[in-house]
């Protein structure tokens, strides 16, 4: 998207492609720009920047499988998403997780369920149909 900026948001990663394609996928948003060293998603009100680790940084970070969730931060993504059965399948096949249903809530008409992304990035959905 070219012009003016819109809401936005930026996430640091390991592997740039791989997180990049679970956020493109679980929260519908296109690429629309990749370079070397980022991954620009975006929808028409919204811009996820994905951006690789400095080489220094990414070396001394190891990715378990799962990934350890990185839960000492106090900014959390939030992305809407139609049902939470369907994005819960999808999070699973690309590497992250949301929570288990019983940790869901309600909030201002939504339903709403944190999760963890491949690399162990904390995110919360909402969902409008539950």
């Amino acid at each position: 998207m070219k012009g003016q900026f819109v809401a936005g948001a930026v996430i640091y990663a390991k592997d740039i492609q791989r997180v990049s394609q679970f956020y493109s996928e679980l929260a519908g948003l296109p690429v629309t720009h990749k370079e070397p060293d980022y991954v620009l998603l975006e929808s028409p009100s919204f811009q996820l920047t994905v951006v690789a680790l400095a080489p220094a940084i990414a070396a001394k970070i190891a990715i378990s499988s799962p990934p350890e969730r990185r839960e000492n931060t106090a900014i959390k993504i939030c992305f809407p998403v139609k049902n939470l059965v369907t994005t819960r399948k999808i999070a699973e096949q690309l590497g992250g997780k949301l929570n288990e249903p019983e940790r869901e809530w309600l909030f201002q008409g939504n339903r709403v369920c944190d999760a963890h992304d491949p690399e162990g990035n904390i995110f919360q959905i909402r969902a409008s149909e539950f």
